[in-house]
């Protein structure tokens, strides 16, 4: 299922693409929680995922504090969360995906532990309409973000994904951490 949900959005074209990523910012800049979020975590698309880039110059001029998914060295499957602006240093990573200098994110003062983001826009493979999703496969989000299931207050955590990345039912993990919202370009799915 994973392999069939990425090529349906690869097979999307860049037009498709485009359009859906304009669709899905003005869907976002709608919510609450993106609205008055002042520590904001989004991801570089990848592989077709949904871009959520058009947001960045949005949150800035509110004053939002932009933070992208660093892989954390020398801690399997965890991530970082460091700041992201024009300056940031960039590498790619063991998966090809742009993310920011792993020394410029080992400054504490470039980086915030994950549970002092508000809100955390993450990737998804897949989703459901009861709320349900399906990522990587690699545990990075449902590892770092294990602890929402106990401590309170948490990150906010909303999936986005292109509406063709649907299906009817996804199976659930135990180790499945639920989102608070998935967004897509077409719907709002609040489980």
């Amino acid at each position: 299922m994973r392999r069939e949900l990425r090529r349906r959005r690869r097979r999307l074209s860049s037009r498709e693409r485009r359009l859906a990523s304009q669709a899905l910012c003005r869907r976002l800049k709608r919510l609450p929680e993106l609205q008055r979020g002042q520590r904001v975590a989004l991801y570089l698309p990848n592989d077709g995922e949904i871009d959520p880039r058009p947001l960045m110059a949005w949150l800035r001029a509110r004053g939002a504090r932009v933070y992208l998914p660093v892989l954390r060295p020398l801690v399997e499957n965890r991530l970082w969360f460091v700041r992201y602006d024009a300056t940031t240093r960039m590498t790619t990573n063991r998966f090809g995906i742009h993310e920011p200098d792993t020394r410029f994110g080992a400054a504490r003062a470039n980086r915030l532990p994950a549970w002092a983001l508000d809100t955390v826009l993450l990737p998804l493979v897949g989703f459901d309409d009861a709320g349900n999703r399906m990522g990587m496969g690699g545990g990075f989000y449902d590892r770092t973000f294990a602890f929402a299931r106990h401590r309170r207050p948490a990150p906010v955590l909303i999936g986005l994904a292109h509406d063709c990345q649907r299906v009817d039912t996804l199976p659930v993990a135990r180790w499945d951490v639920p989102l608070d919202a998935i967004a897509s370009d077409a719907r709002l799915v609040r489980p």
